[in-house]
Order: structure tokens, then C-alpha cells, then sequence
């Protein structure tokens, strides 16, 4: 197991840790649910260092991105950020990603330059697929993730908390934008505001042996805010109640964009790229199953793998993530249901052992449902 720059500091925090993608993370520090509020209503703050960062430059480094990802890389200027996946040859997701437009003073002439932040558990795969994919194209890459640092501060009072730090126009910075500038006396970092969980804030990156620094400085900031350090078992819930997909549950190298709900970011007007014709097949015919979000009339949890129902008690798909909501203290999932059954509204009913807990569909996000 691998440990990122801030073990020692979660240690000392009292974190419960785990194995995860082959590092060792908290899952926890005091209680899920109390860091899960702690993000809706205040601020949390995350050590994510584990995701994996590639460096993509060269004249060519338009063209290549647009080949091996869904979105259309070519409306990105320098400051924004934009998610997208890797398409496989066979119309399945290799990972999902976000790709940061950077800026060019270290390029060459005609040259572009790019970040791709990736999960942590597909690194290697990931890398492996993009070297594979280079061709004849006159493009570098580079793995910069052991050396990369990345801590997400999370909820409405990160941006109070993180102008203490920093001389960054924080609130001016629209979402999947970033700048880079000082924080807590740490030049050149990367903040951007993404994130994971729905309630605003902002991801840091910066070389690695600045990052305990900056964290303290964080940590120390945000007491007066409320500030709570969280672990990943948090981040799952908060990232469910927002409808966003977890690699390995949701989506993954059999599941298309389109089934799952990511048609948004699969561009099929920007030219070929990897797997398009298939999702034009798709997009045509229509895909014979959508992934969907439910809420459980019952208080049982549902869990992936659990089978799905229709009301004659016909198999209709599986569940791929599920939780007990904090924000809602309800059972909420998501999981893939024959396109017949996905419109909102529709009542399903979960396996659970030899019982059928019935729930409804909605359209995620949890939150703020009407």
C-alpha cells in the first residue's frame, strides 16, 4: 500500500484509514454522515492526492485528445476545465475523466498543452491506453502523478476559508475554470473550481512536498468556518446525491456513455473518435437500457449487484450504487433498468435476499427534488 504525502497528518487527525486503489486512505474521522453534513452546510476538506495527473502537449495534442475522449477538447480555452471519458473500441467507458486546458509559455511554437486528472484506480490502464493510442501523432505525454499533489476543499464556506490564503479571486472564478497564483505562501498552485460532491468549492493542485503545508494551512483556516476534514466515505455519499458516477460502479468498460446518462458529454457532431460510430448507432436506435436514479419507500439500503424488478417480478436490471442519503435520511441508488422502465416516476422494486422493497425513479440529483 501506498501512502500519500498527508498519512502522518490523518493519522494525527485520527482517521480511520483503508486500502483504496492500492494507497492507503481515511475513510473516515469522526462519523460519515457528520462529515457529509459538515460539506452541504459548511466546508470539508479532502486529500485525493491518490488520483492520477497526465501531462499532453505537441502540435498534435488537440487532435490526439479528441480521438481518445468523448468531449469536443477543441471549444476549450486556456483556464478551463471540461469532464469527458475514454472511449474503448467497443463502445464501453476506460475511465472517466477531466482535462484542464493549460497554458502554452512553456510550448513550443503551434504547440498545446493539457491535464488529464484521472482515477486512481485506472492509472495504469489509462496510461497504457494513451500510449497505445499515439500513433504517427507528434504528441508528448507524461505521468506527473507521483509528483502531484491534489486536496479538494468542499462546500459553500470554502471560499471564505481559502481567501485567507490566497490573493485569488475566488469568488470571480466560474465552475470548471481555474487560475493558478500563492496559497498559504505556496507559489504556483493550481486551484480550480470542481469537484466531486455537488456543494461548490474548489480542487488544489501542487507538487507534492508543498502539500502538508498547504493542508495545515487549511485546516488552521477553516476552524472559525466549521472546517472538518473528510474521508472517502463521505465523498461516495455526497457524490450519490448528486448523480455522479463512480468508476467500477456506474460506468465501466461495458457500460456506453449513453446508457449512462452521459450523452452530454459524448459529442458526436465534433468528427470521429474512438467508439463514435457505435454511440451514432445507439443514438439512433436507442439503447435498451439507461441508468437511473431511485429513493426506496423502505428504509433497507439497496447495494450494487442487487437485482431489480419490474411489478410482475420480472428481472429489469441491477443496482450500481446505493447509501443512506444524510441530507435526506432516506435509501437512495442508482442502478441500470431496461429503457422502458427509466421515466421518472416509474415504480421498481429492489432485490434484497427474497424480499421486493419497492422505490420509485427520479432524475437525479437527490437534493433538492421538487
Amino acid at each position: 500500500m501506498i501512502n500519500t504525502i498527508l498519512y502522518n497528518n490523518h493519522v494525527k487527525l485520527g482517521a480511520k484509514m483503508v486500502p483504496f486503489a492500492g494507497y492507503n486512505m481515511p475513510v473516515s474521522y469522526t462519523s460519515i454522515i457528520d462529515e457529509h453534513l459538515a460539506v452541504r452546510n459548511d466546508v470539508g476538506l479532502f486529500d485525493v492526492s491518490h488520483m492520477g495527473e497526465f501531462i499532453v502537449k505537441g502540435k498534435d495534442a488537440e487532435d490526439f485528445l479528441q480521438k481518445v475522449t468523448s468531449n469536443d477538447v477543441s471549444i476549450l480555452e486556456i483556464g478551463q476545465v471540461q469532464y469527458s471519458c475514454f472511449p474503448n473500441l467497443n463502445g464501453g467507458i476506460i475511465d472517466d475523466l477531466l482535462v484542464y486546458r493549460l497554458d502554452e509559455t512553456k510550448c513550443s511554437e503551434g504547440e498545446k498543452a493539457y491535464m488529464l486528472v484521472v482515477n486512481a484506480s485506472n492509472i495504469e490502464k489509462d496510461w497504457t491506453w494513451l500510449v497505445g493510442q499515439k500513433g504517427p501523432l507528434e504528441v508528448s505525454l507524461e505521468d506527473i502523478s507521483e509528483k502531484t499533489g491534489l486536496i479538494a476543499l468542499q462546500g459553500p464556506k470554502a471560499s471564505k476559508v481559502l481567501g485567507t490564503l490566497t490573493q485569488l479571486e475566488l469568488d470571480k472564478m466560474s465552475y470548471y475554470h481555474y487560475e493558478k497564483g500563492t496559497v498559504a505562501g505556496i507559489n504556483n498552485v493550481l486551484v480550480s473550481a470542481t469537484g466531486y460532491t455537488g456543494a461548490g468549492g474548489f480542487e488544489i493542485y501542487a507538487k507534492n512536498e508543498d502539500l502538508v503545508k498547504i493542508w495545515e494551512a487549511l485546516i488552521e483556516a477553516g476552524q472559525k468556518y466549521g472546517l472538518k476534514p473528510c474521508g472517502l466515505g463521505c465523498r461516495d455519499t455526497l457524490r450519490l446525491e448528486m448523480g455522479f458516477c463512480l468508476y467500477g460502479n456506474d460506468i465501466d468498460d461495458t457500460t456506453s456513455p449513453l446508457e449512462a446518462g452521459l450523452g452530454w458529454i459524448t459529442k458526436l457532431d465534433k468528427g470521429s473518435f474512438n467508439s463514435s460510430e457505435i454511440f451514432l448507432q445507439q443514438k439512433a436506435q436507442k439503447v435498451a437500457k439507461k441508468l437511473v436514479g431511485f429513493i426506496m419507500e423502505d428504509r433497507r439500503v439497496p447495494r450494487k449487484g442487487y437485482p431489480i424488478f419490474d411489478e410482475s417480478d420480472s428481472e429489469i436490471g441491477v443496482v450500481t450504487s446505493g447509501t443512506l442519503s444524510p441530507s435526506l435520511d432516506t435509501p437512495i441508488g442508482m442502478g441500470y433498468v431496461q429503457s422502458k422502465y427509466a421515466k421518472k416516476g416509474t415504480s421498481i422494486w429492489i432485490g434484497i435476499g427474497e424480499k421486493r422493497m419497492k422505490a420509485n425513479v427520479v432524475n437525479p440529483p437527490f437534493i433538492n427534488q421538487e
